[in-house]
């Protein structure tokens, strides 16, 4: 927190951080994510970091704590408004004039807060099909952020959330029709509060309401912020039998449908073209006119004890004309001392082309060890300050484009080598190696980044003296095969592990295993050249 923050005010803060809990800490992350920006949203570990990025979207302050105190109400920490200068009844009176969550954000909230476990159970069965694989457990207020990304819930349309609640207890409507109705009487009110960044994706559409039969969700999805994308899979698909609801006589709710089992054709069509749009949007676009830069950095020969890397010639040109191959303007570089390779670095950080491209790939070839790679001068250079150069924050012309970085080097001390093997290791002491940096300690936290190293931390990784290295010569020949069969990148690096995993030194005894970490938010296809691959050009 600032030094302008008086330390009465940093004491107020944390007393009442140490009072809420885990779930006191969620239901104010959901409630903030019309205030601040989602992506730090993502990393908060407590509610000292949701007071943080308040005080620095300038929402709170030692002078005005209100929004606070409206945050503490609608969670019902009444107790700790005290700690404020604030009553219950008193954060009542000032909320028409200063409250700053919406009442979609509002209604959201109520809405979970009443969903049982077993209703929520009930819900995540009938949304299967759009809930990510690994997720095994997931809140009432996660699942709605969910629902969010993926364009079926928005403040101006809330059908598919009606659906639901009529699926699983119809009495859970009442909210929504609160919500509906007061927007309806007041059509002509907008959010005051000055918000920063719009977090979740809104329609745009100028309708507040429309009925099911004009609801089209397809144009619901088509709208979604590029920022977001969805786990594939149409809502409703392979569901099975779901019993009908019986609807109340007079009920307002009389059109939503009884049941999946009843759903009319119509919105099974729009549910249908939703989930192709979704399909869409888990994929970067690499659609552009132009698909991208491969800067390849080649480090062979070294000063001082490191020897030189025969075989990684052979490396280059394959990186060459493999990255050629899939549209790539490749720029390679040789033997670069380290601070050559920062001011390479900082040199594409700069390039103004970036933001006509698809994408951005750096690949490197030199000694290394846990956490960094050697210029030619001997001298380390972090990976993860390699990577650091072309963060959204520092390199905003790739901001929520992928950003690939594949790295040849040794991870780990020298062992044992073989006729024609030799391992890219540093040969000295490595005293030094008592400091390791995992791949996954490597990459930057920001998204839109892949790192494929060539072996785990620890270990050394092999490259033939004539032929290059496992693992770049894997990864070309991966390539090659998987792209024009439409994989994406996670899945030819699967195979790459595997390639690589099944190789041994000419006395079978020397293995080594690549490990690819990433913070991609979506699915990396490299669209189909319509030249053959480079193996089958000669």
């Amino acid at each position: 927190m600032g030094d302008d923050i008086s330390l009465k005010f940093r004491q107020q803060l944390l007393l009442i951080e140490e009072n809420l809990g885990t779930e006191d800490v969620a239901a104010l992350k959901f409630l903030c994510i019309d205030l601040i920006p989602f992506k730090k949203l993502e990393s908060v570990q407590s509610a000292l970091d949701i007071f943080q990025f308040l005080m620095a979207e300038e929402y709170l302050s030692e002078e005005d704590t209100f929004l606070l105190a409206e945050l503490l109400y609608r969670i019902k920490c009444h107790f700790l408004l005290k700690k404020l200068g604030y009553t219950k009844e008193r954060v009542q009176e000032y909320l028409p004039e200063k409250g700053r969550v919406s009442s979609y954000r509002q209604m959201l909230y109520e809405l979970a807060e009443n969903v049982t476990s077993e209703m929520l159970k009930e819900i995540i069965f009938l949304l299967r099909n759009q809930l990510p694989k690994r997720q095994t457990t997931i809140s009432a207020l996660e699942l709605l952020i969910l629902l969010e990304k993926q364009g079926l819930l928005t403040e101006n349309n809330v059908q598919v959330l009606e659906e639901l609640c009529m699926s699983v207890s119809p009495d859970l409507l009442e909210a929504i029709s609160s919500y509906k109705r007061e927007k309806v009487s007041l059509p002509q009110q907008e959010n005051t509060l000055p918000v920063k960044e719009s977090v979740l994706p809104h329609t745009g559409d100028t309708r507040l309401f429309t009925s099911p039969q004009e609801t089209s969700v397809k144009a619901v999805s088509s709208n979604i912020n590029d920022h977001y994308g969805g786990e594939p899979g149409s809502l409703w698909e392979h569901v099975g039998n779901v019993r009908p609801i019986p609807i109340r006589p007079g009920d307002k709710a009389a059109n939503v449908i009884q049941g999946v089992s009843e759903m009319n054709l119509e919105l099974r069509a729009k549910f249908i073209n939703a989930e192709n749009e979704s399909k869409n949007l888990t994929s970067y676009k690499m659609d552009g006119p132009q698909r991208g830069f491969c800067l390849v950095i080649n480090n062979v020969k070294f000063d001082g004890d490191l020897q030189e890397r025969k075989g990684s010639c052979k490396d280059a040109e394959e990186l060459n004309q493999v990255f050629t191959w899939l549209g790539l303007d490749v720029t390679i570089h040789r033997d670069l001392t380290s601070e050559q390779i920062k001011d390479l670095m900082q040199a594409w950080q700069n390039l103004e082309d970036h933001k006509d491209r698809d994408c951005f790939i750096c690949c490197i070839l030199s000694h290394g060890e846990s956490g960094a790679i050697y210029g030619t001068d001997g001298e380390r250079v972090s990976i993860r300050t390699i990577m650091s150069y072309f963060t959204a924050q520092q390199c905003p012309a790739l901001a929520e484009k992928p950003k690939l970085f594949f790295i040849q080097a040794c991870q780990g001390k020298e062992i044992q080598r073989a006729v024609c093997v030799e391992p890219d290791a540093q040969i000295p002491d490595l005293s030094s190696m008592q400091q390791r940096i995992s791949p996954s300690e490597s990459i930057p936290e920001e998204a839109d980044f892949l790192l494929g190293m060539a072996t785990t931390d620890g270990y050394a990784s092999f490259r033939h003296v004539q032929q290059g290295t496992w693992y770049i010569q894997a990864l070309c020949s991966k390539l090659q095969l998987l792209v024009p069969r439409g994989e994406d990148i996670l899945s030819i690096l699967t195979e790459v592990n595997d390639d690589v995993s099944r190789r041994a030194d000419s006395l079978g005894t020397k293995k080594q295993m690549p490990q690819p970490a990433y913070t991609l938010r979506r699915k990396f296809i490299f669209p189909v050249p319509r030249d053959p691959p480079p193996s089958q050009q000669h």
